[in-house]
């Protein structure tokens, strides 16, 4: 696992700085401490920084085929190497190490930009051609591992993280208002924008091509849900089965120790199990948990610690949000809301005092099916059948007049449950995401914003850019358009980037058995109903790993990193939310009016409504415009 980074110059007889290419390579030292490497020639960069996983003794990068005419930087693990690497030696091919990047650099010698669509595992790569003058950046299919890119002063500058970009000598930093305008919506900066005007993201799934100034970006894979398995039922059970445990057996190829999270859920249970029965010592699994017992996982996970005998570790997240605020804007570089990134980050820096790889249980909700809104789609749609008079005028009175509960997760109460329910019926089922979870309406945001901001902002519908999605999914049912649309929004746009800069933040690599490609493939293909049943999500993993897990986990349903900010926002960290984001200093008041910003404040604190996460993403934003005036 590494960070990488570089630049090339439009022209030729333009030599690439060292000392710029080695300012963007140091502020990501946290992705990679044990080396750093460079490549400079002429009117071209490349630098990386290396956390040493696999042959640690001769895999430092930058790399280069048997004449130095391809170079590469690397950051990623590619689990199918072993079976790549004896045919590249057949075909001709001589290595120098034994790691999986190398394998890389010779594929493409025989692919060229086609060679990603043979590699299995999690990458941002750049290789430079230095016969075709030619540049090709390429992100793994799912977008475990991030890459991002701007032109600029006539050079072409990329980086894992968009802190590497920013140290190009005078790069401006204006900010990109509709990509703001999206995240207050959908709690992260949606794929291909960035917080910033001038850098994008690079796609999930995409290969960019960069020569002479010109830039072509293409598509090479991407998930069809259609047509269904046609077969026996005991072999297509089997061929889930086996390709699950294949890509946990694959995650294992490590030089250094590994362990597993655990939240004591179905997932990451089934992943901790399949490990038990794979290696010979005991797992080492970590949990996280709060004081607050109803946002407190760890019984479960202890249960499942139990069953398979791991050396088990626990962290108890005290509310000190505000704390740790400023070191999570620093590492995402832009606005990022999912609370779940307060205890992944504490999860992380726990498990790295032990381990210096980690897997766990990520993507089995998007394959499988496992979020409750997959079902209550419908029960929204029904609800939305009910006269507009009498919503208005019985249902959502009973839904305010209940207590908003913040001493549990939203999905345990009835109050929010209600109110969320209110909300979906108005808003189009093919934005689940945006029905169930929006942080803040269009409406919202209208009656947020300043005048100065609302004339700056004319932007589409957040809702809009996943129903793009939702109606050019290869799929014929509902849910299956809504699992691609989360494949290629929710999950690249919010899960992804919490894990990757919290664990890298600490120098942690995370392995993610379910989102190996393979695993989605035939996952997409299953029947919906062995996904998504009424009031069961994950039905098909429940019953193949039902006798592995203990079933308090088999048979929990989702719940997730909830973390207890609106009561946090009540209590303890009423008046320091209330210090930063009211008082004079404040970045956000030119944007967006302060008496509504109270209002939130207020309204949480009396407990009439849970505010905790439009708050975050208020804190965010103030904390990420604070850093930009430095």
């Amino acid at each position: 696992m590494c960070g990488i980074c570089g630049l090339v110059h439009v022209q030729h007889d333009r030599r690439v700085e060292r000392s710029v290419l080695e300012s963007m390579n140091e502020v990501i030292r946290h992705r990679g401490p044990d080396s750093g490497g460079f490549y400079v020639n002429g009117n071209v960069g490349l630098a990386m920084r290396r956390l040493a996983i696999i042959d640690l003794v001769t895999g430092d990068q930058p790399l280069s085929n048997e004449d130095n005419t391809i170079w590469i930087v690397f950051n990623g693990e590619i689990y199918n190497y072993p079976e790549l690497r004896p045919k590249l030696e057949a075909a001709g091919h001589s290595f120098r190490t034994d790691s999986d990047t190398e394998a890389i650099v010779h594929l493409y010698e025989d692919y060229g930009p086609s060679c990603v669509d043979l590699l299995r595992g999690m990458f941002g790569l750049a290789i430079w051609d230095e016969r075709l003058q030619q540049l090709l950046l390429a992100r793994d299919r799912v977008g475990k591992k991030p890459l991002y890119y701007a032109e600029y002063d006539g050079s072409f500058i990329f980086g894992s993280e968009i802190k590497s970009i920013l140290q190009y000598p005078g790069f401006p930093q204006e900010v990109d208002w509709e990509a703001i305008h999206h995240y207050l919506t959908l709690q992260y900066v949606p794929d291909p924008w960035s917080a910033f005007k001038a850098v994008r993201k690079l796609l999930p799934a995409h290969r960019l091509m960069w020569c002479d100034g010109r830039m072509t970006v293409e598509r090479y894979w991407d998930l069809d849900y259609e047509p269904k398995w046609n077969g026996p039922q005991e072999e297509i059970e089997q061929l889930v089965t086996d390709t699950v445990a294949e890509a946990v057996k694959i995650r294992l190829m490590s030089d250094v120790p590994l362990g597993a999270h655990l939240s004591g859920g179905i997932d990451s249970s089934i992943v901790v199990g399949l490990m038990a029965g794979m290696i010979t010592e005991p797992v080492k699994t970590f949990s996280i948990g709060f004081k607050e017992d109803a946002f407190s996982e760890l019984p479960y996970a202890r249960a499942v610690a139990r069953t398979f005998g791991t050396d088990h570790h626990e962290f108890i997240l005290e509310p000190d949000a505000l704390d740790i605020l400023p070191r999570l804007v620093h590492h995402f570089d832009e606005p990022f809301a999912d609370p779940a990134a307060i205890p992944t980050w504490y999860l992380s820096e726990m498990t790295r005092r032990h381990v210096t790889v980690a897997l766990n249980g990520d993507g089995g909700d998007e394959a499988f099916g496992g979020y409750q809104r997959y079902y209550a789609d419908v029960i929204a749609d029904v609800y939305a059948l009910v006269p507009s008079v009498i919503r208005r005028g019985l249902l959502d009175r009973i839904a305010a007049a209940l207590p908003v509960q913040t001493d549990r997760p939203m999905e345990r109460s009835y109050a929010m449950a209600l109110r969320q329910l209110s909300r979906a019926a108005d808003l189009p089922h093919d934005a689940s995401v945006v029905r169930w979870g929006a942080y803040f309406t269009e409406a919202d945001k209208q009656a947020l914003y300043t005048d100065n901001l609302l004339e700056v902002v004319n932007c589409t519908d957040s809702a809009q850019l996943l129903i793009e999605t939702f109606r050019r999914a290869r799929a014929s049912t509902r849910v299956d358009k809504t699992l691609y649309t989360d494949v290629h929004n929710y999950l690249p746009g919010a899960l992804l980037p919490k894990v990757d800069r919290t664990t890298m933040a600490h120098s942690l690599e995370a392995r993610s058995p379910f989102l190996d490609h393979k695993v989605l493939e035939v996952a997409a293909r299953l029947p919906v109903r062995w996904k998504v049943r009424p009031g069961k999500t994950k039905w098909i993993l429940r019953k193949l790993f039902a006798q592995l897990v203990p079933a308090e986990a088999a048979k929990r349903g989702k719940t997730g990193f909830s973390v207890p900010l609106g009561r946090w926002f009540q209590g303890p960290l009423h008046d320091p939310v209330k210090d930063l984001l009211l008082s004079d200093a404040s970045s956000l008041h030119q944007y967006f009016r302060k008496d509504r910003i109270a209002g939130l404040i207020e309204e949480n604190r009396l407990g009439l409504a849970d505010h905790g996460k439009r708050l975050w993403a208020l804190l965010n934003l103030e904390e990420w415009l604070r850093r930009l005036k430095k």
